[in-house]
């Protein structure tokens, strides 16, 4: 449900994580993290019960999944850095090193969030023969009315399973819930003060944070912004609110024109060949490949949020003009579907949407006006929020102005599909003490990008300290190297 990580499901999740009902809430000092036996290599695995409610002590406790990179250089340590990786619906157990010497000098915890992988997840099908109807109602969007009528009646019937069978941790996976989580992880590490990288999500994570514990930030960087007043409030599905749509013109073009000579083919042909029907393409490893309208575009969006798979988005998009061409392997194994369900329950929870799933396709047709294909194929992506009843009572929607230490948030300016660089300048006005750093190129996230971005981070992070304002920082390479 979320407007960027809900992909089509192909099996069922794992069953792990379910909430604990029998026990007490946390008490008031700060609970331990129970470390486990065994772990990926070079992590250490540990658990942490926080309250279900924190509202209702008595609800019981629900599992959050913790892992930590010890730093490298323990002897000069200089604290622990938190992580999340976005979504929401996404693990962020197991975070990567950040930088080498971020690594070196911090401690590294990510953990996924309630509702993800590890952690105490929701449960919505109880039959894997259930899963056709997800595939038919999301990770797509209609082109006539016929098709849009169909995917409102497969999603109902979604969200209807969902509310028939998720139980009571579906009511409280709001991003201020988790929130409140992550600062029972800070406290059980021993951190008088939150270190913290977010990406994606991750930023309005962190947002929420900062306004919920506003004394206790230390350091957040925020990578690839979401305007969280747009997250949380206003008119219209949230995903039109957003308006990561409106970057897509502007990273497309940078793509194109990094590409010059390599691309001689015409996007908007192979756009209109598409709405004609699909095109079958194989691909390298021999397979034929299916490719419609919508999954066109939605392949498209995802190599456009690197600007390094400007290689890949040229194959595809030369093998759909001259299928005698191979088109680029898809890679990934299939999705964790209650990891992602639970997601959409915190993107739904969160923010306001539209009750009548009708008004999708006009807001959809105003998108599309703007970026081609991709403005449907972002509004549409929370449809089920509109028949997903869901609160909770520790939700939070501002207000985002609580004086904090200084916050350091990074960019695109080339255009980002996810997160649209127009949000980012927002919110640098928006929180009482932000610094917006740019990267000049287009894709989703800054960080390892490029050796200013990194240098910042490093900096920033060892020292408090944030860039001078309208700082611009250069990709170390191109799309094409």
């Amino acid at each position: 449900m979320k407007p960027r990580k809900l992909r089509v499901a192909l099996a069922l999740g794992a069953t792990a994580g379910a909430v604990a009902l029998s026990a007490p809430a946390a008490a008031a000092s700060p609970a331990r993290i129970v470390w486990e036996d065994s772990c990926t290599a070079g992590y250490d695995c540990g658990h942490l019960d926080v309250p279900l409610s924190y509202q209702d002590p008595s609800a019981g406790t629900v599992r959050i999944a913790v892992s930590r990179l010890p730093a490298t250089d323990q002897a000069h340590k200089l604290g622990t850095i938190f992580f999340n990786p976005g979504g929401p619906g996404s693990s962020g157990r197991f975070a990567p090193a950040l930088t080498p010497a971020l690594h070196a000098r911090f401690d590294i915890v990510g953990f996924d969030p309630r509702g993800v992988s590890a952690s105490a997840k929701i449960h919505c099908f109880t039959d894997p023969s259930q899963l056709e109807v997800l595939q038919r109602a999301l990770g797509t969007f209609p082109l006539t009315r016929a098709a849009e009528q169909q995917q409102i009646a497969d999603t109902r019937t979604v969200t209807d399973l969902c509310e028939q069978n998720a139980g009571p941790l579906a009511g409280h996976l709001s991003t201020g819930t988790i929130a409140r989580d992550l600062d029972r992880l800070r406290a059980a590490f021993g951190e008088p003060k939150l270190r913290y990288y977010g990406k994606s999500y991750g930023t309005y994570l962190g947002e929420t944070y900062a306004n919920l514990f506003p004394g206790r930030v230390g350091t957040l960087a925020l990578d690839a912004v979401d305007d969280p007043v747009r997250w949380s409030t206003g008119p219209g599905p949230m995903s039109y609110r957003l308006e990561g749509f409106s970057d897509a013109p502007r990273a497309l073009q940078s793509f194109l024109d990094a590409c010059g000579s390599r691309c001689p083919f015409g996007y908007n042909t192979i756009l209109d060949r598409l709405e004609t029907g699909p095109i079958t393409v194989t691909d390298t490893s021999g397979r034929p490949t299916v490719v419609t309208y919508q999954s066109a575009i939605a392949r498209i969006h995802d190599y456009l949020t690197d600007a390094g798979s400007a290689p890949r988005l040229t194959a595809f998009l030369q093998a759909l003009a001259d299928p005698a061409l191979p088109a680029p392997a898809t890679t990934g194994g299939p999705p964790d579907v209650d990891s992602l369900l639970g997601g959409g329950a915190t993107l739904c929870t969160d923010a306001a949407n539209p009750r009548d799933p009708a008004v999708w396709w006009d807001y959809a047709e105003r998108a599309d006006g703007i970026a081609r294909g991709f403005g449907r194929y972002d509004v549409y992506k929370t449809l089920p929020c509109a028949t997903w009843e869901l609160t909770d009572p520790g939700r939070y929607a501002g207000p985002w102005n609580r004086p904090t230490a200084p916050i350091l948030l990074l960019a695109n300016r080339q255009g980002d599909l996810e997160t649209p660089y127009a949000g980012a300048v927002r919110t640098e006005h928006l929180l009482a003490n932000a610094r917006l750093l740019t990267l000049d190129t287009y894709g989703h996230g800054s960080r390892g990008k490029s050796a200013c971005i990194d240098g910042w981070l490093n900096r920033y992070f060892g020292t408090g300290v944030v860039p001078a304002p309208g700082t611009v920082c250069a990709p170390d390479r191109g799309p094409f190297g």
